[in-house]
């Protein structure tokens, strides 16, 4: 089975985040990169598993920089036997589906698999760009995943219970919580992977059809107020003219 997997960088969850340039861009000074959480715990782990039970193959693709070395390295450590990093700035999830797109058309890959979203634009937009862009089936969020033979089992989380879907092969699903869970990489993983070869492409023409205007941080926390237990007319007031609550 030959499995492609994407990745992708975060900020790691304690750096701290700030814009430059009037709002429109991050500012990754003194940013620590991550993979991505949901790309790797559960897309690149189950990945991983089906190789080690069915045989065959993991491949990584990812659209940026040279600074996604480290994360491409990452994903080596923990036991992705090829990774390919095509060599453009991800504009947006559009332009990233169609460079990711034209690379898996080359690879007759059986299944492609991605995190349900990154953590950082929590965007759920690439899976079903993918799929629609190699005419392939799409599992979005999904919680499990068997294979036997040519067909995939899939289980996604429901309001109220669990959908079981069946598909065949070509696949791309997004992986939600419960898919697999994360591994720690080894001594001999960490080794191998500072010296593994791995493949950079130019990135194909694509349209860019979103533009950021502008970021705003969140607000930050308010204090606590502390009301007395005799007095409380007064926490119902604030509840009501400055919480708006009731």
């Amino acid at each position: 089975m030959k499995i492609l997997v994407c990745i992708s960088k975060a900020p790691d969850t304690t750096a701290k985040i700030a814009f430059k340039d009037n709002n429109t861009a991050f500012d990754e000074n003194n940013v620590q990169y991550i993979v991505n959480p949901y790309d790797e715990w559960y897309a690149l782990v189950r990945a991983l598993e089906l190789k080690e039970t069915l045989g065959g193959t993991v491949t990584t693709v990812s659209v940026g920089g040279a600074d996604m070395e480290a994360i491409i390295r990452k994903a080596f450590a923990i036991g992705a036997d090829d990774g390919v990093r095509i060599d453009a700035e991800p504009t947006d999830a559009y332009f990233v589906a169609e460079q990711i797109a034209a690379y898996a058309k080359q690879g007759a890959f059986d299944l492609i698999m991605a995190g349900k979203e990154t953590i950082n634009y929590n965007g759920s937009s690439l899976g079903g760009m993918l799929a629609e862009l190699l005419d392939m089936p799409y599992v979005s969020m999904a919680t499990k995943l068997d294979v036997v033979g040519s067909t995939a089992t899939v289980e996604c989380d429901i309001d109220g219970g669990t959908e079981v879907l069946e598909c065949d092969f070509p696949l791309v699903i997004s992986a939600a919580k419960g898919m697999a869970e994360a591994r720690i990489p080894n001594m001999r993983g960490i080794m191998a992977a500072r010296t593994k070869a791995l493949n950079v492409i130019p990135a194909v023409a694509a349209d860019k059809l979103t533009e950021v205007k502008s970021y705003t941080l969140a607000q930050g926390r308010t204090t606590c107020k502390m009301i007395d237990a005799e007095n409380a007319g007064s926490l119902i007031e604030m509840l009501h003219n400055e919480a708006k609550v009731i």
